[in-house]
Order: C-alpha cells, then sequence, then structure tokens
C-alpha cells in the first residue's frame, strides 16, 4: 500500500469525489490494495470510495501530541480535545469496513521518553479500544525500540522506515540523524505474536521524465548535488534511486521485506506527490516522495512497484527515455523494471546483454551503455519462456499536441470532473519525452477550466492559468460542466510553432 495526504494536487485542499476516485483508480492500477490516510481523518466521502473499490485502509488522527512539532501545531490543545476528538472520530467511521486498523499517532516525540509516552498512549489506546474493540490500535514509530516502554501498549507494530534500516547504507554513512540496522528482527523477537508492517517506507525522491548523470552505481543513495539531484532545475533523478537522508530505494526495502517474511507489509511514503514539504528543494511547490506525479503522471517508480505488487502480470518498462543529443558517446545507463526474472536488451537489433535477477535484486541494469540515438527494446523472460517487452525510441523534433480524456463523458452536477493530459509528439506521433513547449488550453460551450497542471514541482505557476509549460513532454487540464448544462464542450490546446489539437467531451 501507500500513504496518502488528503490534497488533490492542483484542485487543492478541498475534497471532490472523482479526483480521489482517479487517484485510487491509478494506485489500483500498480497493484496497490491498502492505503494509510496520514495524518489526519480523511473525507467521509474518500472512505465511501474505499469501500466500493476494496482497498485496505489504516485510518490515523494525530500528527503531534503533547510534545510539538511545530509552534501552531495540535499539542496547543491537544490535553482538552484529544479525547473527544478520537471518539468523534472513530464514531464517525467505524462502520467503514474497508478500515482495518486505527492508528492515533505518528512519530509523536512522546515515543522518545520512557514512561511519560507510554503513559499517553495508553491513554488514547484505551479510549480507541472503548470505542472499537474490534480492531487493532497502534501508532507509527521512527525511533522508539522494541526494548523501550512506547511500543509495548500498541496491538500491531507500525515501523516508520526503521524495519528497513535508517542510514545504515554505505552512502549514507556520512549523514547525521538517527541510524538504526534493519529493526524487523529485534521486533518480532520481542513481540512475536504480533504483527508487524511498515507503516512508511523509502520516501525515494524523483522528478518525472528527468535523469541526472552519471548515475549512482549502487542500490540506494541520499540526494545530493553529485547523487541524483539537479539544484540549479530543482530536480531528483528518475533512476529512482536516491532518497531522503532518512529514506531508502524500494530495491532496499524489497530486499529487507524479503529477508523477513513476516512482515505483513508495507505502506509506501508516498502515493502521490503532495503540496508542501518539498524536499530536497525547499521553494518548489510540492512533494519529490510521489510514486506518481502531482498531475497523476506516472513516475518511472510505479513501473517497479507494479512489477513487485503484481508479479503475475506481464509487464517490462525501459528507462530512461532515449532523446540525449548531448549525450552521443556518453556512458547512459539503461534500467528495466519487469515482472519477469530474465532480460535481454537490444540497441537497433544488437545484443547488449542478457541479465538475470539476482537474489534481492529487483531491476536490471545495463550501466555501461554508449548512448547512440535509436532504438531500445527489451525482451524479458520468467522461468525461461518468454514473457513481456517493451520499446523506447529517439523521437523526432515536436511537431504537434495529443489529447487524451479519462472519460468522454462528464456529468452536469457542478462536482464530476474530467481530467485531460495533453501530450507533446513529433510528425509520426511518437511521444517526445523530452519537451517543453508552451501550451495554451481553451475551452468551448457550457464548461470551465478548473485547473491546469504539469507534474513539476518546481514550476510555481498559478493552478488556474490557462497556459502552462509542458513537462517531460505532459501537461494536464481539469474540465467542469456548468450545473444543469447539456450538449459537448470542446477543449483546444495550441502552442507555436505546433500543430494545435481539440477534445470534445459529452455532458450527460
Amino acid at each position: 500500500g501507500v500513504n496518502q495526504h488528503h490534497d488533490l494536487g492542483a484542485l487543492g485542499a478541498a475534497f471532490n469525489t472523482r479526483a480521489a476516485e482517479r487517484q485510487l483508480e491509478i494506485l489500483r492500477e500498480m497493484g496497490c490494495n491498502a492505503i494509510r490516510l496520514s495524518h489526519n481523518p480523511p473525507a467521509p466521502e474518500l472512505l465511501d470510495l474505499t469501500d466500493r473499490m476494496g482497498f485496505l485502509v489504516i485510518d490515523e488522527i494525530f500528527d503531534s501530541w503533547e510534545r510539538k512539532k511545530t509552534p501552531l501545531d495540535f499539542h496547543l490543545i491537544f490535553p482538552d480535545w484529544s479525547e473527544p476528538d478520537t471518539r468523534a472520530f472513530i464514531r464517525r467511521d467505524r462502520n467503514h469496513p474497508s478500515i482495518i486498523a486505527w492508528s492515533y499517532g505518528n512519530e509523536v516525540g512522546e515515543q522518545y521518553t520512557a514512561d511519560t509516552g507510554a503513559l499517553v498512549s495508553k491513554r488514547l489506546y484505551d479510549i480507541v479500544k472503548e470505542e472499537d474493540s474490534t480492531r487493532p490500535a497502534t501508532a507509527s514509530m521512527n525511533y522508539a525500540k522494541p526494548d523501550m516502554p512506547f511500543p509495548a501498549v500498541m496491538d500491531i507494530m507500525s515501523l516508520n522506515y526503521q524495519g528497513e534500516g535508517i542510514r545504515d547504507a554505505p552512502a549514507y554513512q556520512h549523514l547525521r540523524g538517527i541510524k538504526t540496522s534493519p529493526l524487523y528482527p529485534a521486533f518480532q523477537q520481542k513481540f512475536p505474536d504480533r504483527l508487524i508492517y511498515s507503516s512508511e517506507t523509502a520516501s525515494t525522491l524523483s522528478t518525472r521524465g528527468t535523469y541526472v548523470f552519471p548515475v549512482f552505481d549502487g542500490f540506494s543513495a541520499p540526494v545530493g548535488d553529485s547523487t541524483g539531484g539537479n539544484p540549479k532545475a530543482e530536480e531528483v533523478s528518475a533512476y529512482e534511486l536516491y532518497t531522503a537522508a532518512f529514506g531508502a530505494s524500494p530495491d532496499k526495502v524489497f530486499a529487507s521485506q524479503d529477508k523477513h517474511p513476516y512482515v505483513a507489509g508495507e505502506f509506501v511514503w508516498s502515493g502521490f506527490d503532495y503540496l508542501g514539504e518539498p524536499t530536497p528543494y525547499y521553494s518548489a511547490r510540492s512533494s519529490y516522495s510521489g510514486i506518481v506525479d502531482l498531475a497523476g503522471f506516472k513516475k518511472d517508480r510505479f513501473y517497479l512497484y507494479q512489477a513487485r505488487w503484481l508479479p503475475d502480470l506481464k509487464m517490462a518498462h525501459i528507462l530512461p527515455h532515449w532523446n540525449w543529443p548531448d549525450r552521443i558517446g556518453k556512458i547512459t545507463p539503461v534500467h528495466v523494471f519487469t515482472s519477469g526474472d530474465e532480460a535481454e536488451l537490444f540497441l537497433d537489433n544488437i545484443s547488449l546483454g542478457r541479465k538475470k535477477k539476482a537474489t534481492y535484486e529487483y531491476r536490471l541494469r545495463w550501466d555501461s551503455v554508449i548512448y547512440k540515438p535509436g532504438t531500445l527494446r527489451v525482451v524479458t523472460y520468467k522461468n525461461g519462456k518468454p514473457w513481456a517487452s517493451d520499446t523506447v525510441a529517439t523521437t523526432g523534433t515536436p511537431a504537434r499536441l495529443r489529447l487524451q480524456a479519462d472519460g468522454k463523458l462528464i456529468k452536469s452536477d457542478g462536482k464530476d470532473l474530467s481530467f485531460v493530459t495533453l501530450e507533446v509528439v513529433d510528425n509520426k506521433g511518437a511521444f517526445v519525452a523530452s519537451s517543453t513547449n508552451r501550451i495554451r488550453f481553451e475551452i468551448e460551450g457550457p464548461g470551465e477550466i478548473v485547473a491546469t497542471d504539469n507534474g513539476d514541482p518546481a514550476d510555481l505557476e498559478s493552478f488556474a492559468s490557462h497556459e502552462r509549460n509542458a513537462f517531460s513532454g505532459m501537461a494536464l487540464v481539469i474540465i467542469r460542466a456548468r450545473s444543469g448544462a447539456k450538449g459537448v464542450v470542446k477543449i483546444k490546446a495550441s502552442s507555436p510553432g505546433l500543430k494545435s489539437t481539440d477534445l470534445t467531451i459529452h455532458i450527460q
């Protein structure tokens, strides 16, 4: 599963059912079956969706207790409001069948204390169990160790990053802060009869469709100016190896779970990029940790998780794109994410070698590929039999625009939305992944443009703008029909020097 914050990207924090449904549809395609709602009670309508769509939910209420994280957070009113808020939270949500556990805290400062923190935890735990004795209660820990009083209170062990280890890989040794070896074994030894899972994992960082060279030759590294980061453009390389200082790549997380099969599962940080917490570039508008970007466009990491979570799905995914006019003759590593166990890579039908995943390996790498324009093709195998293939080719220059809606019917209830994706393509219709053309959106008929986006965390242009640069070849426009309207709306996209396009959406 994944963690989800409450915002809906370009739409902001106000809830919209169709926007949330779209997010869940994208996550389900990846193989996700569980959501941790971090770190506050969700919109009730979201739980209606998780009930209907079959997601399992960790429902969470507090991000701080009496010990503050920021000067104006909940600690100011915690003594007076923690009990009534907890009771109201559970009474409101407890009839939703998708909820499998209650979380009454996330990385709270009290976990650092001894008996004091455990007493606060026990008070909240008892309130939860009084309101619902049928579900387990827990709080997520990024510091508390098994021999401390804090974990003993909980029904299930919720570990944030500690399970796979924090700052314990070679590339993290120079960093300050919490350092732990993988703690799954220690918690399992102390609490052999309690379920153990990771409530937050990874915190891998990336910007969709951008790649920084050289590529780290290990399996996990903190983002830095020389490891995956491009501070000038405020981009993080999408080779999906680079993390927050306390994080770990998906590969490292997967290996730790496979070495300890009693671990029940994970909630990745995070499913989607979200507004705020713009690590590592603090002048950006949004996070970089999503498997999917703020516009709802899939990052390469989506396919690494899909390969892991849907092992019977025949799939393969090559990265990076193959438009590198400034890299001719230079090493340009190629990675393949696949649910297969072996693959052969070709450049213009010349084999670059066949590789097989070793134990605790989750991607296939060709780290010494010399770039030249052409066509990359991978053929994957599973148990010795052909499995899936993927192709990435050098394209022509941008020539025209292409629009595709998530649905060509929209209700006229004033709430339903259509999410229309724009792609920049060459004169043969091939997607130009490196394009950044300026796009203008216009609408005709009884509808309105609600917002636009492109998924770039560093793009500070207003979401309300009808003009936006394509980012890594893509942009998004969100359409709403006027309440009570009938007929059709037509969306037009144009860009200087490119052939424009339009799309018709019918109103129900």
